[in-house]
């Protein structure tokens, strides 16, 4: 029997996770991504630590899966998006890694998209404050030492390719959803470097590769550290946005991809690039289709955060009790609360926004009978309205609705949910077999380049549909009145949260 390993780097959960040649779940192994928030805005990882979390996983799946490390055929890293991962001169570690929700370049990246005219026709990418070349330029202006430390500019999965193989390289598909690629040319181009006033990094952008690429095999060091066989071979890997479409059988417009994790995603493939106008970004898809993207950190993560926030007794209790996990009694109850049970809403922007920099999480509509089990219900509604609000987006900008929209990430792990969001966007959702499908995309991949098949036959070969949700529209129309309301606040609060970035500010500096 032959194997595929998956590394699945998120901003919530690391994972790794080993299939068999057919796409079944052989055994995985993960762990929170701890991210280190010592200051505002600022959510940085650990690079060692990081590694050293990973390689554990990866002995922890091969020891579970009782195999021979000799059969897996392939290793898949797969990592968020945008964030920035430094290696020095000397190809080792000198600072920690910066995460796909980090803040502190948000009002720099607003300079460069006040003059967006001048590098869409490069990159076909607005600018956000986590991308590669913002965050290199606020090191330039804040932290010149660092900046100048800088040998190699990474993504998140091209690190980890770099410590199983010890290969410096960046892949295509992270490369064009970080401004680095000219979408024209396939290439790095000084234009977009100048735009960006960061010439210097000019040789420290590694090698292209594409996510099938077999870049090299695992190193000696990796392999004492994983109990990976030595030379086992690791491919150039996939973007996580990628990853999910392909592991959940998106490879065309008829059906978009949803991503409910630490960031709110959502996809489809196509073979004409999304205009300026429409707000959406592009990148490379594996099979050099363009990928629209409309995408915010306002999606699963913020309930992680609120559990912390509102229900830590519970969650403590329960643990002492070995009772089942906080999410089994959620689930429980969201299957006993519909749309009418409140009339809170909450806007899920404690990572960011997608309406403005300046935006912040809150709750509108308490009163003296509002209870924790109300702001539950009202997290879980906010969270699909910030995805509804995308959909909304690519739907018009496409010019037509899907037919069917493959839902993946830590919300389709509860039923409830994946029909709340149903119910929502009035749209019929499915969701794929296996509960890994950025990882089963990986392994999709990997079969595809090692038997020389086309991404629909590996996809007819491991994707299977499990359920189908199909939208109540009596509950949609209650949605939609919240909805319309949902929209009504992030309208009228623009003001208020500019003078709450302005406190802010006093509030730092004090």
């Amino acid at each position: 029997m032959r194997y595929f390993l998956s590394i699945d780097y998120g901003g919530t959960t690391t994972k790794a996770i080993l299939f068999d040649d057919k796409g079944k779940e052989i055994a995985i192994s993960s762990f929170p991504t701890l991210k280190i928030e010592d200051r505002p805005g600022f959510r940085e990882i650990d690079l060692e630590a990081l590694w050293h979390a990973i390689g554990a996983s990866i002995k922890d799946v091969i020891i579970t899966s009782d195999i021979d490390s000799s059969a897996i055929a392939a290793v898949i890293p797969i990592g968020h998006g945008k964030g920035l991962y430094l290696l020095d001169k000397q190809q080792t570690i000198f600072c920690h890694g910066i995460l796909s929700t980090d803040e502190r370049a948000n009002d720099l990246a607003k300079t460069f998209e006040a003059k967006l005219d001048e590098l869409w026709p490069m990159t076909q990418q607005h600018v956000v404050g986590v991308q590669a070349p913002v965050l290199l330029r606020w090191l330039k202006e804040h932290d010149r030492a660092s900046y100048e430390q800088i040998g190699w500019v990474l993504s998140a999965k091209d690190f980890i390719r770099f410590q199983l193989t010890g290969k410096v390289n960046q892949e295509y598909g992270d490369a064009s959803g970080n401004h680095w690629i000219h979408f024209q040319t396939g290439t790095y181009d000084p234009a977009i470097l100048s735009f960006f006033g960061i010439e210097e990094m000019a040789q420290a952008l590694p090698e292209l590769v594409d996510c099938a690429d077999m870049v090299g095999g695992v190193s000696k060091e990796a392999a004492n550290l994983t109990g990976l066989t030595e030379g086992t071979l690791v491919l150039g890997g996939l973007f996580d946005i990628d990853a999910c479409a392909i592991g959940s059988g998106v490879l065309d417009d008829q059906t978009f991809s949803l991503i409910s994790g630490t960031w709110n995603i959502n996809t489809y493939p196509s073979k004409q690039a999304a205009s300026q106008a429409s707000g959406h970004m592009n990148s490379y898809f594996p099979n050099r289709d363009y990928l629209i993207e409309a995408s915010s950190p306002t999606s699963a993560g913020n309930l992680d955060a609120i559990l912390t926030m509102l229900m830590a007794e519970e969650i403590r209790t329960i643990k002492e009790q070995g009772r089942e996990s906080i999410y089994d009694t959620l689930e429980t109850f969201l299957e006993n609360t519909d749309a009418t049970y409140n009339d809170l809403i909450f806007l899920p922007f404690l990572y960011g926004s997608n309406v403005s920099s300046d935006a912040k999480a809150c709750f509108f509509g308490l009163s003296t009978r509002t209870t924790k089990s109300h702001l539950l219900r009202a997290v879980y509604e906010g969270i699909a309205f910030a995805h509804k609000q995308h959909i909304d987006q690519l739907i018009l900008a496409k010019g037509s609705a899907p037919k069917v929209i493959r839902m993946t990430g830590g919300a389709t792990h509860s039923k409830a949910w994946v029909q709340l969001f149903a119910d929502v966007l009035q749209l019929p959702i499915e969701t794929v077999s296996g509960s890994e499908l950025g990882g089963l995309g990986g392994a999709l991949l990997a079969k595809a380049a090692l038997d020389s098949l086309s991404l629909d036959e590996a996809v007819a070969d491991m994707v299977r549909v499990k359920e189908t949700y199909y939208p109540n529209q009596e509950q949609g129309k209650y949605y939609q009145q919240k909805y319309d309301l949902y929209q009504q606040l992030v309208t009228v609060m623009g003001p208020a949260w500019q003078s709450l970035a302005a406190l802010s500010t006093l509030s730092q500096e004090g």
